[in-house]
């Protein structure tokens, strides 16, 4: 696996069309907090979508929404992002996003299948 850093700037670019190439991909939601250790959020749950979540005065952040029925949708929300991380496969298939915070919190979102984009086009988790 091959990772690369997302620079900043390029956030929201980034989020938009990540979002786009993945809605409907089940994936799974994983937090790496210092002083909790691993947690599971959500398990192969469709991705709605990834996006920069920032208000009035409130420090930016970043929202991660999975799941299609509101009994088992989750939006898990990063506060205060410092790293946005791609992996992806040797072949260039997506396979997992990385953030973390500024608290040094980690956050992994993980695609059951890591697939080409071309090889899914259209096909969507109902």
């Amino acid at each position: 696996m091959t990772t690369k850093e997302i620079p900043r700037p390029e956030w929201n670019s980034f989020f938009d069309a990540f979002s786009r190439q993945h809605e409907g991909w089940l994936a799974t939601l994983e937090v790496f907090a210092p002083d909790l250790g691993a947690q599971e959020e959500a398990r192969e749950l469709p991705l709605e979508g990834v996006s920069i979540a920032s208000g009035n005065n409130a420090p930016a952040a970043i929202a991660i929404n999975l799941g299609k029925d509101p009994k088992d949708h989750v939006t898990h929300t990063v506060t205060e992002p410092e790293h946005v991380w791609l992996e992806q496969t040797p072949e260039g298939a997506n396979a997992a996003l990385e953030i973390e915070s500024a608290n040094e919190t980690k956050t992994l979102l993980r695609f059951r299948s890591a697939l080409p984009s071309e090889m899914v086009d259209g096909v969507v988790a109902d």
